[in-house]
């Protein structure tokens, strides 16, 4: 048995594909089209051909500018979000010029407050909120 596989490359020279060209007319012996199309489906035959894309429906409202900057932040973030809520965060980024990674460094920083805040309020009172 031969341990390696013939290259294609080998013999070049005595490659002559000069006799290959496309069909001048179509071979009468073919079947039609549709015809080999119900014997693969009748046979399960799962097709290779893309099939056509569907129309996605186009986010609401005007697409949004590019946002680059160079600010130190390297770490990406990617999560999902409700198109209300990433409506939200782009207005306050918008109004008031902050770039997307500042408009969450400040979130961060006011949730943090706010749960500080209520840690304060049940060691004080005793009570948990809920």
């Amino acid at each position: 048995m031969v341990k390696e596989r013939a290259s294609i490359f080998d013999d070049v020279a005595e490659l002559d594909v000069s006799g290959f060209e496309p069909k001048s007319i179509p071979d009468k012996f073919a079947p039609a089209k549709e015809e080999v199309r119900a014997v693969a489906e009748a046979a399960n035959f799962r097709s290779r051909e893309a099939k056509p894309l569907k129309a996605t429906k186009p986010a609401e409202g005007p697409p949004r500018l590019q946002r680059r900057y160079r600010t130190g932040r390297n770490i990406e973030l990617n999560l999902k979000a409700s198109r209300e809520t990433l409506d939200v965060f782009y207005a306050i980024s918008d109004a008031n010029g902050w770039v997307l990674g500042e408009t969450l460094e400040r979130a961060v920083e006011a949730l943090q407050k706010e749960l500080d805040k209520d840690k304060r309020a049940h060691s004080i009172t005793g009570k948990q909120n809920s």
